[in-house]
C-alpha cells in the first residue's frame, strides 16, 4: 500500500473497504431507477425552443392572456384518390369526424361542409384537384404544454375515420419530434450497448475487462434517467434533454470506465495488491476523471445562460448527468474492480498480447510522438491549415430554426403541413399575430393596418380581435418563415410606429418567434463563451501548474470546433452529406444545435486534454525532460484516448442514424468534433506545440505558485517516494 496517500486515493480504499455495501447499494439502486426512473418520458416538456422574454412570446402571452387562445394548433388532411370531396361516401365521413369532435378538447374547427362559410372560405377547404380537405383546428388547453398534452386524444378520433389521413400543424410537428426522438434515442442505446461490449473486449484483450467499463455505463443510463426525473420537480425538463443528456451519459460513463480500468491493469501489473491498486487507481486516473467531469459540467453549465427552457433543461440535465457518472467511476467502479482484483484480466481472448496500456519506450504512439517533434512547426502549420480550410464553411452558416423539414419525408405532420402550403388555395399563407396594447380608437387602427398593407411581402392586414386594451391585428405574408424577405418583412412590421393612443405594438408568429430565439441566442453567447473559457482556464490552472498550458489548450480547444462546425454546416445546412445520411437539406441550420454541440464538444476537446497532459505532467514531475515526457504522455495515453473516442463516436453515430434531422446534426456534428479533436489535435498539434514552446510548458509566476500549491490537484501526486524525493527541485524547473 502506498505510503501517502491523497484525497481521491483514501476514496478508492474506503472503495475498497466497504466494497459489498457498496456494490449492494448500488443494485437497490439500480432496481429503483428502473422501476422509477424509467417514468421520466411521461413527465418531460415537448416545447421550450421560445425564448420566453422575447417580443414574440410577450405578444402571444398578451393575445392568449386578454382575447384567449384563437390559432391553429392542428390541421387534419384527408385525402381520397379515388373520391373527389363532393362524392357522398367522402363528405360523409368527414361530417362523421366534425359531429364526434371532441368538444373538452377542442375549442373551434371548420370544415368545408359548415353552411356559414363563403364560397371564398369553404374554397380555402379544398385542394386544387378536389380530392382533399383539410380541418384547421384550435385546442382549448390555455398553455403550450396543456395543448400538447390534449394531441394524443384528439389525434386518436381525427384518425379514426376510412379516409387516408395526415395531421400537421404546430402542435403535431412538436409531437412528432419529440416521439420520434424518444423512441430513436432508446433504439440507439440498445444498438449501441451490445457493440459497445465488443469493441470493449477487443481493446482489453478479455470478457471481464470489458465488461466493467459497461456496467458503469449501463448504470449511468439508470442514474440519468433518475436525476432527470427528479428535475422535472423543480423545473421544466424537455424531452430533448433526455434524449442528449443519456446519449452523453452513456459515453462519458464508458470512457471515465475504460480510463479507470486501464490504469487499475497498469497497477497491478507493477505488482500492486488489489487495496494498493485500487487507491493508486484513483487517486491517479480517478484524479483525472473527476477533472474531466467538472470541465464536462463547466461546458453543459454554460447553457444556463441561455433563456430558451430547452437549453436550459439540457443543462440542468447534463450536470446531473455528469455528476453521477462521476460518482459511479470514483465509488461504484472501485468497488466492483476491488472485488474483481486480478481476474480483471480472466476469460482473455486469444489475440496478441496488446493492451490499451501499450509500453513506454517501444509504442507506436513513442514513435508518432518523436516523429511529430523533429518538425514540429511543419506538423503545426500543416495541421492548422487543414482546420482552417474546415472551419471556413462557418461564414456560409444561414441560421434557421426547426420545423417540420427535420422530420423524414415520410412523416405525417410533414407531408401535412406541406401538403395544405401547396395543395391548398392560400395554405402556404404565415401569420404574423401584432398585439396591439392599449386604447387605440378605430380610425387608428384602420391607419394601422393600411400602413402594414403597403409593406412589402405583406398579403393581407387586418383586425382579428379587440378586447379592452387590446387589439388582436393580423398580418399575412406567403413564403417560408426563415427567408430573408420574410425576416425583412419582420423588421418592417416592428419598425412601423405603433397606432395613436397605443402604448406598444407586439409582433408575435412563428416567423417573429424565429428570429427573436436566434437573436437571444447569439446575444447570450459572449457570455457563455467567457464563463466556459474562464472557469475552464482556472480549473486547468489547478489541474497542470502551469498558465500556459491552459491557454494553449483553451485556443486548441476553439480551433478544433470551429473545423467541425464548419463540416457541420458544409454538410447538413449545403446538403454535402444528404445523400450519404439519407436527408433532405433544408438551406439553413438552427443555433440550438450548433450551441449543443459547441458546447458539449469542448467539454470533451478539454476532457481527452486532461488525460493526455496529466500524464505528461506526471512523467515531467518524475524526469524534468519536457519532449520525454511528452512521448511518454502521448504513449500512456494514445491508445485509451482513441479507444475513448472510438467508443464515444459509436454512441454518437447511433444517435446520428436516426431520421430525425436535429438528432443527425447533433450526433454527426459531436462524433466529428471527436474525430478532430482525438487524431489531429491530441495525436499532433499537442506534441507540435508542447516541443516548440519547451520549458514555456509549465511556466508558473511566482505569485500564483503558492496558489497552486495549496489548492491544485493533478495526476500522479504521491505516486513513488523513492523517484520524487529531496532531489525533485532540483530537476523541475521554478514554476512548476
Amino acid at each position: 500500500m502506498p505510503t501517502h496517500t491523497g484525497l481521491f486515493g483514501r476514496l478508492g480504499l474506503g472503495a475498497h473497504r466497504f466494497r459489498w455495501a457498496v456494490l449492494v447499494t448500488t443494485a437497490v439502486f439500480a432496481v429503483f431507477a428502473v422501476v422509477w426512473g424509467s417514468g421520466v418520458f411521461s413527465d418531460v416538456s415537448e416545447s421550450g425552443f421560445e425564448d420566453p422574454g422575447a417580443e414574440s412570446s410577450r405578444a402571444m402571452d398578451v393575445l392568449e392572456g386578454e382575447l384567449g387562445h384563437d390559432d391553429v394548433d392542428i390541421v387534419a388532411v384527408y385525402r381520397s384518390d379515388e373520391m373527389k370531396v363532393d362524392n357522398p361516401t367522402f363528405a360523409a365521413a368527414i361530417q362523421r369526424i366534425a359531429d364526434d369532435m371532441p368538444r373538452g378538447a377542442v375549442a373551434d374547427f371548420d370544415v368545408y361542409l359548415d353552411e356559414g362559410l363563403s364560397d371564398i372560405e369553404r374554397g380555402m377547404l379544398v385542394s386544387e384537384d378536389m380530392h382533399a380537405t383539410y380541418i384547421p383546428i384550435t385546442l382549448t388547453g390555455e398553455s403550450h404544454p396543456e395543448r400538447l398534452d390534449q394531441y394524443d386524444d384528439v389525434a386518436e378520433h381525427l384518425t379514426s375515420g376510412p379516409l387516408e389521413t395526415h395531421l400537421g400543424g404546430p402542435i403535431a410537428v412538436e409531437h412528432e419530434l419529440s416521439e420520434a426522438a424518444e423512441s430513436d434515442v432508446v433504439r440507439a442505446e440498445l444498438i449501441t450497448l451490445p457493440l459497445l461490449l465488443f469493441l470493449l473486449v477487443l481493446i482489453f484483450g478479455g470478457l471481464i475487462a470489458g465488461v466493467v467499463p459497461l456496467a458503469v455505463g449501463g448504470l449511468a443510463i439508470l442514474g440519468s434517467l433518475v436525476t432527470l426525473r427528479a428535475l422535472t420537480h423543480v423545473t421544466e425538463v424537455s424531452v430533448f434533454a433526455v434524449n442528449v443528456a443519456t446519449i452523453l451519459g452513456l459515453g462519458l460513463a464508458i470512457d471515465y470506465g475504460l480510463f479507470m480500468v486501464s490504469r487499475f491493469r497498469e497497477e497491478l501489473a507493477r505488482g500492486r495488491g488489489v487495496a494498493a491498486a485500487v487507491g493508486r487507481t484513483v487517486d491517479t486516473a480517478g484524479r483525472t476523471v473527476a477533472f474531466s467531469g467538472v470541465t464536462v459540467g463547466i461546458a453543459f453549465a454554460g447553457l444556463l445562460f441561455f433563456p430558451q427552457p430547452i437549453l436550459k433543461s439540457i443543462g440542468f440535465g447534463g450536470i446531473a448527468v455528469v455528476l453521477f457518472d462521476l460518482l459511479a467511476a470514483l465509488i461504484f467502479l472501485p468497488a466492483l474492480l476491488s472485488v474483481v482484483g486480478h481476474r480483471i484480466d480472466g476469460l482473455r481472448l486469444p489475440l496478441p498480447r496488446r493492451t490499451v496500456t501499450g509500453t513506454l519506450h517501444e509504442g507506436g504512439w513513442t514513435r508518432l510522438a518523436r516523429t511529430v517533434m523533429r518538425g514540429p512547426a511543419v506538423s503545426l502549420v500543416a495541421v492548422l491549415g487543414v482546420l482552417v480550410i474546415f472551419g471556413s464553411g462557418l461564414v456560409s452558416a444561414h441560421l434557421g430554426t426547426t420545423d417540420q423539414r427535420y422530420l423524414p419525408q415520410d412523416a405525417g405532420s410533414r407531408i401535412a403541413t406541406e401538403s395544405v402550403a401547396e395543395d391548398f388555395p392560400g395554405g402556404g399563407l404565415g401569420r404574423l399575430h401584432v398585439a396591439v396594447v392599449g386604447d387605440a380608437g378605430d380610425e387608428a387602427l384602420d391607419d394601422y393596418v393600411e400602413r402594414l398593407e403597403g409593406l412589402p411581402e405583406v398579403t393581407l392586414a387586418r383586425v382579428e380581435r379587440t378586447g379592452d386594451g387590446v387589439a388582436h391585428v393580423l398580418v399575412a405574408y406567403q413564403g417560408a418563415a426563415d427567408s430573408d424577405e420574410i425576416k425583412g418583412l419582420v423588421a418592417d412590421v416592428r419598425a412601423e410606429p405603433a397606432p395613436d393612443g397605443a402604448e406598444e405594438a407586439l409582433v408575435g408568429g412563428v416567423a417573429a418567434m424565429q428570429q427573436d430565439n436566434v437573436a437571444a441566442i447569439v446575444a447570450a453567447a459572449p457570455t457563455t463563451i467567457g464563463f466556459i473559457a474562464g472557469a475552464t482556464l482556472f480549473l486547468l490552472f489547478l489541474a497542470f501548474g502551469s498558465v500556459v498550458l491552459p491557454v494553449k489548450a483553451v485556443l486548441m480547444g476553439a480551433l478544433s470546433l470551429s473545423a467541425s462546425l464548419g463540416v457541420v454546416v458544409w454538410g447538413f445546412q449545403e446538403g454535402a452529406f444528404a445523400g450519404l445520411l439519407g436527408f433532405e437539406a433544408v438551406g439553413t441550420i438552427d443555433p440550438t444545435y450548433l450551441v449543443l454541440i459547441t458546447v458539449v464538444a469542448f467539454g470533451l476537446a478539454m476532457d481527452y486534454e486532461l488525460f493526455l497532459l496529466s500524464r505528461v505532467r506526471e512523467e515531467y514531475l518524475r524526469t524534468g525532460d519536457n519532449t520525454r515526457s511528452v512521448a511518454a504522455g502521448l504513449q500512456h495515453t494514445g491508445r485509451i484516448i482513441t479507444s475513448a473516442a472510438i467508443l464515444l463516436m459509436v454512441v454518437l453515430l447511433a444517435m446520428g442514424a436516426s431520421d430525425l434531422l436535429f438528432l443527425k446534426i447533433i450526433g454527426i456534428g459531436l462524433a466529428l468534433a471527436v474525430l478532430v479533436d482525438a487524431t489531429l489535435v491530441r495525436a499532433i498539434m499537442v506534441p507540435a506545440t508542447m516541443r516548440l514552446l519547451g520549458g514555456v510548458n509549465w511556466w508558473l509566476p511566482r505569485p500564483l505558485r503558492w496558489l497552486h500549491d495549496r489548492i491544485g490537484i493533478s495526476e500522479g501526486g504521491d505516486e513513488e517516494p523513492s523517484v520524487r524525493g529531496s532531489d525533485e527541485r532540483e530537476r523541475v524547473p521554478a514554476g512548476v
